[in-house]
């Protein structure tokens, strides 16, 4: 059994196989690229181990969310409120002035109440 062999690698490329020997180009070119995959393998595989930085990974995608979910609720709210709380408004507005004694009234009893309960604690 050959090195090759004992160490999981081919022995022979495809051109070989056909009964071509391979050239010192093309056998450093293979190890070239089993080293390049080989880093990546290794890289992926401590990518995978680093457990403070997956958790650092997953806090900036929640944030991430949380920070898009807040702004499209936000947009969602400037769409509805303004015109809803102006038309209130405006209806409140148009009635006091339709009939103000009844909110007249109701302010004059608000300040009683209100002073009353300052009195009161004196």
């Amino acid at each position: 059994m050959g090195q090759a062999a004992r160490e999981g690698g081919a022995t022979v490329s495809a051109a070989a196989g056909a009964g071509q020997p391979r050239t010192p180009e093309e056998i450093q070119a293979e190890i070239e690229q089993t080293r390049a995959e080989l880093g990546d393998t290794v890289g992926a595989l401590a990518g995978k181990a680093d457990v403070k930085a997956q958790a650092r990974e997953r806090i900036a995608q929640v944030r991430d969310s949380a920070q898009h979910k807040k702004d499209e609720l936000a947009s969602r709210a400037r769409e509805v409120a303004p015109d809803s709380a102006g038309a209130g408004a405006q209806q409140l507005a148009t009635t006091v002035q339709r009939k103000p004694l009844p909110f007249a009234a109701a302010g004059a009893f608000a300040a009683g109440v209100l002073v009353g309960r300052i009195l009161r604690r004196r």
